[in-house]
């Protein structure tokens, strides 16, 4: 499968799979598949972000760990050193190898032992961590590190990180992207739990137009965007924030959004942080 591919699926696999899901609040149904070592992962957040602040109130996201991983085995996890993994790893710093690809996706399934929310606070922090702090998320120091700043238990996940139970979800969320034939992160498949109908499937990176699209030809109807948060309220939630992020957010250039922050910068709520080419901001709190 190429890269970026939009297509109806009438897998029945995916079908199948999800015919149990009945009387739930929100319509849509959204799995992501992600490989936390794939920067095309990371590129993805700020489109899931926006498409959650507008419709949220429409779907649910679950995500799900993809790519190419080690397999899993009764003995555990083999540590064959990987140097490359597929959809594109960015490696902390030119010499440090990321040596055991499948520890940040065992943390993922970790820290969904406590609970959706926490999950989700877990993968944006290894991602940040990943991708903007360049250090190395393989490393089990780290990775606690990442738990502490994203407010899980810190004990109960260093003992879950490495259980039984934590692998047998990883297996799990693996056998599922192989039914569903995904073999490209990130991807994206969406199922409306109110009509009999295929999923819709999309590989690889897309405009936030032909996400926004496609949710609303699932959905059967062209619903009203959300009021978004201000920037404040954005920032206080996310605590870092890239430029491109608010950009896509708030549909603003990439100089209004620098305008817009510095005034934040010069009241003390935020502090730049560049990085290379990226610029992000950290949330320090009101006046």
């Amino acid at each position: 499968m190429n890269g970026n591919q939009l297509e109806l699926s009438s897998s029945n696999q995916i079908d199948s799979s999800f015919n149990y899901m009945k009387y739930v609040q929100k319509p849509i149904e959204m799995y992501v598949f992600i490989d936390p070592l794939c920067s095309e992962c990371w590129a993805l957040e700020p489109y899931l972000k926006k498409l959650y602040v507008e419709y949220g109130r429409f779907f649910t996201i679950k995500h799900v760990i993809s790519g190419q991983l080690t397999a899993l085995n009764p003995n555990g996890l083999n540590k064959r050193k990987q140097k490359k993994q597929p959809g594109g790893v960015c490696f902390p710093n030119d010499h440090e190898d990321l040596d055991y690809p499948w520890v940040p996706a065992l943390a993922i399934k970790a820290a969904e032992l406590q609970g959706k929310k926490a999950a989700k606070q877990f993968i944006r922090k290894i991602q940040e961590t990943l991708f903007f702090d360049k250090q190395n998320i393989c490393n089990e120091d780290v990775l606690l590190d990442c738990a502490f700043e994203a407010a899980l238990d810190v004990e109960e996940f260093q003992k879950d990180l490495f259980s039984d139970t934590a692998k047998r979800a990883l297996q799990c969320d693996l056998r599922l992207a192989c039914e569903m034939e995904v073999d490209y992160t990130p991807t994206i498949v969406l199922f409306n739990q109110e009509v009999e109908d295929e999923g819709v499937k999309l590989s690889g990176l897309h405009p936030y137009d032909i996400y926004e699209f496609v949710l609303k030809e699932i959905l059967q109807r062209t619903p009203i965007p959300s009021v978004k948060p201000s920037l404040i309220d954005y920032l206080q939630l996310q605590q870092t924030v890239g430029t491109k992020e608010l950009s896509v957010i708030y549909d603003w250039s990439i100089d209004k959004t620098e305008k817009e922050l510095k005034k934040l910068q010069f009241q003390q709520i935020v502090e730049k942080v560049t990085e290379k080419n990226e610029s992000y901001w950290r949330y320090l709190g009101t006046v």
